[in-house]
């Protein structure tokens, strides 16, 4: 098994490319080692010492490191536990779940404005932050003012404010005319 690895946006994140499946379906972010119990594959990711977060899209694996922390000594033991994984035939998540489906639920008088908001944001925002290492899912939506959950390498990205507001901003307010304002929220 050959995983490659890719730098993102974020220093304090690692891209892993186990070149094969991870989740089926949607995404599944743990910030925390008691977060991870749903899957054992974050799990084992957490056991290296330094690790912060663990982030799975459909063929990648997203790990934060620790500030102060250097790659070059996490990565080989991120990588043994990547492989030590995918060939025990454990799977991915505990129970056979799957990855969330990201965007939060959201009815109401806006609710044609929030459908606009989120087929943007799966056409053409998640596809391009995934090959970053990261996701972003629609949160919330109220008085003209998008709010969208940052995950995996998003989240602390030092460009993140630029992406938020030069791109993702100004995608949403050409296309939607209701939406005056993107913002982030903690997760």
């Amino acid at each position: 098994m050959f995983i490659q690895t890719e730098s993102t946006p974020n220093p304090a994140t690692l891209k892993f490319l186990p070149g094969q499946t991870v989740l089926d379906a949607g995404t599944a972010d743990f910030a925390s080692a008691d977060a991870a119990a749903a899957s054992p594959l974050a799990t084992r990711i957490f056991t290296v010492p330094g690790v912060t977060g663990v982030f799975f899209g459909h063929d990648f694996v997203t790990v934060t490191k620790a500030e102060g922390q250097d790659w070059a000594h996490l990565k080989p033991g991120i990588l043994g536990a990547i492989m030590e994984h995918f060939t025990s035939g454990q799977p991915v998540m505990a129970g056979g779940g799957g990855g969330g489906a990201g965007h939060a639920a959201h009815d109401g008088p806006d609710s044609a404005i929030v459908g606009q908001i989120k087929e943007l944001l799966d056409t053409r925002v998640r596809p391009a932050v995934a090959q970053d290492g990261g996701d972003i899912t629609f949160h919330g939506f109220d008085r003209g003012v998008v709010y969208l959950h940052m995950q995996g390498a998003c989240a602390g990205c030092p460009s993140s404010t630029l992406t938020l507001k030069m791109g993702i901003e100004n995608l949403l307010r050409h296309y939607i005319p209701e939406v005056t304002e993107v913002r982030p929220v903690a997760a």
